[in-house]
């Protein structure tokens, strides 16, 4: 059965060109998102793995980069090595009176082993609202003024 979405929406006082370079360019997204991601870049097929300490366990994450828009979106295939699971996330950017929109989501969860406490529904929820309401919110108000 395939679960719902998690879909986190946020909007930011930047434009759209700023907002895509905080989210696509390694040594921003070191400073709101994973501090230890070795690389990153936005082009299709990249693919990049680092590790994640989740207190009791450690999850080796495995990414590759599997569609750009540049500026509009970039979706990511996440996996964790030794786990079964795939996962896909979206970053989509738009403009909406005057404001730039960030859309994330989340989808596949349900394929993920459902006894790992990391990989449920509400802490992937908690996740993603920490990672995008509040640090990247905050990184990319701290940026601009």
């Amino acid at each position: 059965m395939k679960s719902k979405a998690i879909i986190v929406e946020q909007s930011f006082d930047c434009s759209p060109s700023r907002l895509w370079q905080a989210i696509t360019k390694v040594e921003e997204m070191r400073q709101w998102f994973f501090s230890n991601i070795p690389d990153f870049r936005a082009e299709l097929g990249f693919e990049t793995q680092f590790m994640v300490d989740a207190g009791e366990r450690q999850f080796m994450h495995l990414w590759k980069i599997i569609e750009v828009r540049p500026e509009q979106l970039i979706k990511y295939q996440w996996r964790y090595k030794d786990y079964e699971g795939t996962g896909i996330v979206t970053f989509e950017i738009d403009q909406k009176k005057g404001q730039t929109m960030l859309t994330l989501t989340n989808e596949g969860l349900e394929s993920f082993q459902p006894k790992v406490p990391e990989f449920t529904r509400e802490n992937c929820e908690g996740g993603w609202n920490y990672f995008i309401n509040d640090r990247l919110k905050s990184y990319i108000a701290a940026i601009v003024r």
